[in-house]
């Protein structure tokens, strides 16, 4: 059992498929032994204005803030958000993140120009998975060139549902040059490899990225990794940190990383 337990990816009834309040989380979490949590809500910048995330990242940001206060001393409050699609609109993007003094920034990308998010499309085949796949990558890679982020969040994000609703599993050998390029730009500029736990808790049953991704990721350079239950319930808090502190270490990282004031701080894995 590791003693040094974080969770830096997590999500309040801010975010549309939130359940919680910051409060009620932040409670679940000091009972749970938490040393710190991340309060890291929804903003899909394509959608910013249309979908209502300007007033939803308002309230996020201002319940982190008294959540940090209440628990001073008892649990670190760190206050976060999770850019989907930044680089659809860098300007905006760029806007909401210098408004305000966040502790981290995750990137990631739930959908691709013009279509619903992974989670919300109907259906797959194994000629369509591939196509969405490929391009999903390519704009990893345009979110990783516009840069305004911390945190590389479930690098294989629509494997999730790939599988969960069409039984369609990936070889990512097929990838491996896209996937080489994601991490050794994600290395090179100093960021942090996110291992996502959520899939352990759905049909897919496997963290984001796995094993020989987190690996590889070590051998082309990067420093720094990060885990995240992407808990959108109370109970799912610290959910596969065990895994993923495993991982980690199997793949020869003896330090995770959290970031405050965005900037990386390290603890060693026990």
């Amino acid at each position: 059992m590791y003693q040094r337990k974080l969770d830096l990816h997590v999500h309040t009834d801010n975010s549309p498929d939130g359940n919680h309040s910051a409060m009620f989380l932040c409670e679940r979490a000091e009972l749970a032994g938490m040393r710190a949590i991340a309060l890291t809500d929804h903003c899909e910048t394509d959608v910013y204005r249309a979908e209502h995330y300007d007033k939803r990242v308002q309230a996020a940001y201002m319940e982190a803030t008294m959540a940090r206060s209440a628990f001073c001393a008892k649990l670190l409050v760190l206050r976060g958000i999770e850019m989907g699609q930044p680089h659809y609109d860098a300007k905006t993007a760029d806007e909401i993140i210098g408004a305000r003094d966040y502790d981290v920034v995750i990137g990631s990308v739930h959908n691709l120009r013009g279509r619903p998010d992974f989670y919300s499309m109907d259906s797959f085949t194994e000629a369509s998975a591939h196509a969405l796949l490929a391009e999903y990558f390519d704009e990893l890679l345009g979110m990783l060139r516009w840069g305004g982020f911390d945190v590389l969040a479930h690098l294989t994000y629509p494997l999730r549902y790939f599988y969960a609703k069409a039984g369609i599993e990936i070889d990512l050998k097929a990838y491996a040059k896209q996937i080489d390029e994601i991490l050794l730009q994600t290395a090179k500029a100093g960021k942090a490899l996110e291992i996502n736990t959520a899939g352990l808790r759905q049909p897919i049953g496997k963290t984001s990225p796995e094993l020989e991704t987190v690996k590889r990721f070590r051998e082309l350079g990067g420093q720094y990794v990060t885990y995240g239950s992407d808990a959108h319930y109370a109970e799912d808090i610290g959910a596969g940190l065990d895994t993923a502190y495993g991982i980690m270490r199997e793949a020869g990282f003896t330090h995770f990383t959290f970031f405050q004031q965005r900037t990386p701080l390290q603890m060693p894995i026990e």
